[in-house]
This record gives C-alpha cells, sequence and structure tokens, in this order.
C-alpha cells in the first residue's frame, strides 16, 4: 500500500466518521434533555418545600386575610 488507502477504506472511513458523529449528536441531546428534566423538577421541588403542597410561587392580592390590596382598605 505504497500509494495510500484506497476509494473504498476512504468510503468506509467517512461512513464511520458520520455515525460517530450522529451517535455523539443523540448523546448529547439526551443529556441535555435530563438536564432539562431535573432542572424543571429541582424547581417544582423548591416551589412545593417553599410554599406548602399546592406548590403556588405567589400569594394572591386579592387575598381578605388582611394583606394584600384589599387587606388595606377594612
Amino acid at each position: 500500500m505504497c500509494f495510500g488507502p484506497s476509494k473504498a477504506e476512504k468510503r468506509a472511513a467517512a461512513e464511520q466518521r458520520a455515525e460517530a458523529e450522529e451517535a455523539k449528536q443523540e448523546a448529547i441531546q439526551e443529556k441535555a434533555e435530563q438536564k432539562r428534566e431535573d432542572i424543571s423538577q429541582a424547581l417544582t421541588q423548591r416551589t412545593k418545600s417553599r410554599y406548602g403542597r399546592s406548590g403556588r410561587g405567589r400569594r394572591s392580592l386579592f387575598r381578605a386575610g388582611g394583606s394584600g390590596f384589599l387587606g388595606r382598605f377594612r
């Protein structure tokens, strides 16, 4: 093989590189999806632990319990 790789060898190498790149991209996408799920779950858990079971992140401005907008005018 004084003249380097043949066309068939070059084609096979190119196909292998393409397959390896595709597998790498799939792994990256799976990892990104898992990170998104983990972050979403962490935020949900944080909200639930901070605000009780309902997971509400904000209290009503119109709550009649003395706080909020309506409580000022009573």
